[in-house]
């Protein structure tokens, strides 16, 4: 006895039963239980259960009918909608016929087929005819799918077979993208294939695909997962519809086959069970195309992807680099337009610099503006297929530029710490809306072009840097060498040049041995000192010989290591400084003005210094009471106290223009429009007196903190004509100003004295005024060494509400009572500089006014009397 296994034809030849024998057939997948419903309502078997389940046993009794009734086919789920279409397959015969799809005929087989040929069973002929039919369908099939890979030629020559073989009018097989979630077929159009794409749940084709079972719907427009709309827009009346899944070799769907209007009354079970079977044996085929054709497409965007990144990561400029990238984007996604906007932390905006289609050279919006800005802020992905339908969008771009824009997709692009550079946007593929194999594609490309800017950033920052070094080097009026650790000259900047006096093509190469060592070997040795102790050499007011020996001039040299960013030491850096007459003089005058004006002066030239006539206005401030104040201090303290308050006092001269004349003992001396004249010349003069006294109160808080007495100062201006210029004896000269209002200023800081007030100023110095002042005339004086009297005027800019609490009040008695003063009415004269004194006791014009009165009410002065009062003393 045989116990190995049996031969593979006996194996797989039919059991013979008795009639009315049952065949149990396990209920294992959907397929089976669904086409067992349906075969049994056609009357070709009686099944119990009538609508089985997944996992039920099914008893399969076959009818008498035929010659050899009773005989029972075993069913396998692949074969089943074949072997049961119509009751002629009952007989033994059609029962083998009908194993030919599932396997090969034993020789029993064979030997009960000749049999029933030979006793002309008309019933069997029938059966071989139509099953050689379909088995020269299925070859047909087998041929039609054997000598290709390309879906644009398999999916047109299958729905033209499936069209014919069902005497129908359209045929349409989809396959599933599961990259996209959606169902896609090709069909021949012009000399091209166009592409349609739905859904995977959607309509009839999406509810067989999902439920794994085939339909047959005899009225389309009956049925509500038809959409009319379709019809209405190509012109075609759909009738009646079958759909059947399109299972691989693991029974798994890979899509559906649809086939419209059977044109001989409508589909039947056994046009479904022919649909299956010719779909079945294209399968394979269909789905190895369907991955040729992803691993193709795979490899050609990997290559394309390669191929721009290279590209893109090539060029480092900036403005090149992402008109490429624009360029490269559209290509890649197949679209009209592309921009990519980059974010500006600074202004918080998203700006382009190239924007396809668009005439701006630059574009700018708000970081959150827009679809662009959404996708920015949000930091997702925006796929929208109909811009017009997104409140978002913008049209009011599209109606200035004449474009219409379909459908859009947004990614952001990130750095690799996932920090947001900014967003590229494209416009309108070509062949309908973004999917998601583009949104995959644009996230991937994103990666690289995020590697891309921000290696054009890196590069623009280093020649940023590189090219700031430069105009530093360029802007110095120093000399500078470096050189490297082997003391070899690198680079040198334009003042070096000229300091050392080489021609626009002379060459300062080679060691600095070569270049210094004979005409200066000091420069040497004071390098060899850097390089051997590590420090920094400094040489003062050094003769440097040029290198073709025939001056020299004086600089300063500062040697010092020269270090790289991790403090590591890469050679030596030498600095010049050219100690030339106009560096001398700078150092000079520096201490006698404001730079500004110093400049000023210097870029004038020399004639300015030799003397000239103009306009300026003299400041003269003094120390009240100073031969008391310095007997209570030491010699030293003395000369603490003076330093400190000069500083205070020449740092506001040097802030408003002004140049210190000089020092006489305790007193200041300032002028304004001299040398350079200024029409606010008068103004800041005013303006540094007003500065001068609230300085003073502040020295004074510190002066009074450390318990040391206040500091009281007078000050005296005028306006006029002097004589400015550099007098003095030849090894001595002192730029400095004469002239009468000279010697006006100087007087007037005299009377502030006698008058108690602060600041004085000469009527010229008012006219010259250009900005109201809060001022109050004084007296109409006339000064020790001048006979024409002029109008003396106080400046109460420097009081606020502390300092001077009822100033307003106090002015308006004293202005009245200058008026009756004028007017010779002593008494009422009397009255309001007696209101004045009762605001503030201690006003000294209203003092010395009361005084005259009281004096000219006694003493009538003459009638030719002009209210002048004339200063007998200094």
């Amino acid at each position: 006895m045989n116990k190995g296994k049996a031969p593979p034809r006996e194996r797989r030849a039919s059991p013979r039963r008795k009639v009315n024998s049952p065949t149990e057939v396990t209920v294992n997948d959907q397929r089976l239980a669904a086409t067992l419903v349906d075969i049994s309502a056609a009357g070709a078997f009686v099944a119990a259960p009538v609508s089985p389940a997944i996992g039920d046993k099914v008893e399969i009794i076959v009818p008498g009918i035929g010659p050899k009734a009773g005989s029972v086919i075993r069913v396998t789920p692949s074969s089943f909608a074949l072997i049961f279409t119509d009751v002629a397959m009952q007989s033994e015969p059609g029962g083998v016929l009908d194993r030919i799809f599932e396997a090969s005929l034993s020789e029993t087989d064979v030997a009960v087929l000749r049999k029933g040929l030979v006793a002309n069973d008309e019933s069997l002929a029938r059966r071989v005819v139509d099953l050689l039919r379909r088995f020269s369908l299925l070859v047909e099939v087998v041929n039609k799918v054997s000598d290709s890979l390309s879906l644009d030629e398999l999916l047109p020559r299958m729905i033209r077979l499936v069209t014919e073989a069902l005497d129908a009018e359209r045929a349409t097989i989809f396959l599933h993208d599961a990259e996209t979630g959606e169902l896609f077929s090709r069909i021949a159009q012009g000399d091209g294939v166009t592409e349609i794409r739905i859904p995977a749940k959607a309509g009839i084709a999406g509810a067989v695909f999902g439920a794994d079972r085939g339909e047959i719907i005899p009225d389309a427009y009956a049925d509500h997962r038809f959409n009319p709309e379709i019809d209405r827009r190509s012109g075609f009346r759909t009738r009646n519809i079958l759909c059947v899944p399109l299972r691989n070799r693991q029974h798994a769907v890979i899509g559906v086959t649809q086939v419209l209007n059977k044109r001989n009354d409508g589909f039947a079970a056994a046009d479904r069970a022919l649909l299956e079977a010719i779909t079945s044996q294209a399968a394979t085929a269909l789905e190895h195309a369907q991955l040729f054709e992803r691993l193709e497409r795979a490899r050609r965007e990997e290559a394309d992807l390669l191929e721009i990144s290279e590209a893109i990561s090539s060029d480092l400029q900036l403005e090149t680099l992402l008109a490429k990238i624009v360029t490269a984007t559209t290509k890649l996604l197949d679209a009209e337009r592309s921009t990519l906007f980059i974010h500006d932390a600074d202004a918080n905006e998203l700006w382009s610099q190239v924007a396809e289609g668009a005439e701006a050279k630059q574009i700018r919006i708000p970081a959150n503006a827009g679809v662009a800005g959404t996708a920015f802020v949000g930091n997702r992905i925006l796929n929208i297929p109909d811009a017009y339908a997104d409140p978002r969008f913008n049209p009011e771009v599209d109606r200035r530029t004449g474009y219409r824009t379909r459908n859009i997709l947004c990614v952001p692009v990130h750095d690799r710490h996932g920090v947001s550079l900014g967003v590229v946007q494209v416009l309108n593929k070509r062949s309908g809306p973004f999917n998601a194999l583009d949104e995959k594609r644009l996230k991937a490309f994103s990666a690289q072009i995020a590697v891309a800017l921000q290696n054009a950033q890196l590069f623009a920052d280093v020649m940023e840097l590189k090219n700031y070094n430069e105009s530093i080097l360029k802007s110095l009026s120093d000399g500078v060498i470096t050189l490297d650790d082997k003391m070899r000259i690198i680079k040198t900047n334009d003042a070096a040049r000229r300091i050392l006096r080489l021609q626009p093509d002379d060459k300062l190469e080679g060691t600095a041995e070569q270049v210094f060592g004979n005409s200066n070997p000091w420069i040497l040795k004071s390098l060899n000192f850097v390089a051997r102790t590590g420090g920094t050499d400094y040489r003062a007011d050094t003769d440097l010989l040029f290198t073709d020996g025939s001056a020299s001039t004086s600089i300063n040299l500062t040697v010092a290591p020269l270090f790289d960013i991790k403090s590591k030491a890469i050679g030596y850096i030498v600095v010049i400084e050219d100690i030339t007459r106009e560096k001398r003089v700078r150092t000079t005058m520096a201490r006698y003005m404001a730079k500004e004006v110093m400049d000023r002066l210097l870029e004038s030239g020399q004639e300015i210094m030799e003397g000239t006539t103009q306009i300026a206005t003299v400041l003269f401030s003094d120390i009240r009471s100073f031969t008391s104040l310095a007997e209570s201090l030491s010699a030293r303290e003395t000369v603490a106290m003076l330093n400190e308050y000069f500083t205070e006092m020449v740092n506001v001269i040097f802030n408003h223009g002004g140049i210190l004349d000089k020092y006489i003992g305790d007193c200041i001396m300032a002028v304004f429009g001299a040398p350079i004249t200024n029409p606010l010349d008068a103004d800041n003069a005013v303006t540094v007196a007003t500065e001068m006294m609230r300085a003073l109160h502040r020295l004074n808080a510190r002066r009074f903190a450390q318990k040391l007495g206040p500091i009281r100062i007078g000050i005296g201006m005028a306006t006029g004509e002097v004589l400015a210029g550099s007098i003095g004896s030849v090894k001595r000269l002192e730029y400095t100003v004469i002239g009468d209002s000279v010697n006006l200023a100087a007087r007037l800081e005299g009377a502030s004295k006698y008058y108690g007030s602060a600041i004085l100023m000469a009527g010229s110095t008012v006219q010259a005024l250009k900005t109201p002042r809060r001022l109050r005339l004084v007296d109409l004086i006339r000064v020790k060494g001048r006979e024409q009297p002029g109008e003396v005027h106080e400046s109460l800019d420097h009081f606020d509400d502390e300092t001077f609490p009822n100033l307003k009040k106090l002015l308006e008695a004293y202005e009245k009572g200058m008026r009756f003063y004028r007017a010779r009415s002593w008494n009422e004269a009397l009255g309001q500089f007696a209101s004045a004194l009762n605001v503030t006791a201690t006003d000294g014009p209203s003092r010395i006014f009361t005084d005259r009165c009281r004096y000219y009410r006694d003493h009538p002065p003459p009638d030719d009397w002009d209210g002048v009062w004339t200063m007998e003393t200094k």
